[in-house]
């Protein structure tokens, strides 16, 4: 190139700079460079996001009448009111059960101990009421919570098949909330692709019926084959209609869901949690999947948001996330075990970041 195109670019460059020229913002997804392959050949994600982790914002351990001295996690944080409110299972004495921690900024949380109780020996609650998922209507507080009668033997009680949807109400975000064993949203339903798992996501206002993204699973002979559904009502305390297909197929290996909608592109993202394999499954990335149309989801359109490359602490285990927008920024809220570790127990909560507007790449969103 000759010297005095040089010099003009230096020149152009540099005045840019001067002059405070903007810079892209936005957080886009790019093809990925790095391509998990697993040994049973499910599916991998062609694309990344990458989210800039921030590290342990809450340590399990300290949370009252040892709610959580075995671990925290499973996370669903919301705001109102300029506060940020985020239901944890906290592992306790006597099992799993739906704790609740609050803060101003998503960094310092304030402990405030469990928000449901066990149900009786009978009750399909019994054993744990945990991963509460919050919706408001304008007037009352709804929560979507995962009761199960089982669980896997003391100290560690971790929650089993089957997970159930189960409905609770209050009259503010901390409650207090009261269990509505009357409302049956709907349930695990044999020869089904969710005959084990049939339990709660975000919930979306869409048109004139109520969307919930749950998570669904089914086991055979092969093993667990998780995927997402929708499930539809008109009215948040009556029975919900779920399709006859998932989303995605369970070849997906993903549950639990988070969505965010970008206003830039008119793009609905669902954030939710990859199930890897390396010597037995576990939660190995946070994922995210966009569409412009919530009835239509291509299972092509999905990219890494948050693993081991990227996250600061925990290298090999990363839990579900729960997505909320703070700012110009969006928090990706998550739990994890730290290190090498791809244990259930013993897990804190971290958050990472992604810059907004969130931009999919066009030629694949818009197919």
């Amino acid at each position: 190139m000759p010297r005095h195109t040089l010099v003009m670019l230096a020149l152009i460059l540099g005045g840019a700079l001067c002059c405070g020229a903007a810079e892209p913002t936005g957080s886009a997804i790019v093809p990925a460079t790095n391509i998990v392959k697993y040994p049973d050949g499910r599916t991998s994600a062609q694309f990344r996001l990458n989210a800039v982790d921030e590290g342990v914002v809450m340590k399990h351990g300290d949370g009252p009448g040892q709610c959580d001295y075995l671990g925290a996690r499973d996370i669903w944080v919301f705001e109102d009111g300029g506060t940020y409110y985020m239901h944890y299972d906290g592992a306790g004495p006597k099992g799993w059960l739906a704790c609740l921690a609050v803060s101003k900024d998503l960094k310092h949380w304030e402990k405030k101990g469990p928000v449901l109780d066990f149900g009786k020996p009978n009750e399909e609650d019994s054993a744990s009421a945990s991963y509460g998922v919050t919706y408001f209507d304008g007037k009352t507080w709804h929560m979507f919570y995962l009761g199960t009668p089982h669980t896997s033997p003391a100290p560690e009680l971790i929650p089993s098949f089957p997970y159930l949807t189960m409905k609770a109400r209050g009259d503010s975000p901390t409650g207090p909330w009261v269990k509505q064993p009357e409302v049956v949203p709907f349930r695990c339903t044999p020869k089904t692709y969710y005959d084990v798992t049939a339990s709660p996501g975000m919930i979306v206002r869409h048109d004139d019926e109520y969307m919930m993204f749950f998570s669904a699973a089914s086991e055979d002979k092969k093993g667990t084959h998780r995927t997402i559904s929708i499930a539809r009502t008109k009215d948040l305390n009556g029975p919900w209609q779920i399709a006859a297909q998932p989303i995605v197929s369970p070849a997906e290996q993903i549950e639990n869901t988070s969505l965010y909608f970008e206003p830039a592109n008119q793009t609905w993202f669902l954030f939710t949690n990859h199930i890897g394999l390396d010597g037995g499954e576990y939660t190995d990335s946070v994922w995210v999947y966009w569409t412009k149309d919530l009835n239509t989801w291509d299972a092509k359109n999905k990219a890494v948001v948050l693993d081991g490359t990227n996250c600061t602490w925990s290298k090999k285990c990363i839990g579900l996330p729960s997505v909320v927008k703070m700012g110009n920024r969006l928090a990706v809220v998550y739990d994890a075990p730290g290190g090498d570790s791809m244990s259930h127990m013993k897990r804190d909560v971290g958050v990472a970041w992604l810059a907004l507007p969130l931009i999919p790449p066009q030629a694949k969103a818009d197919k």
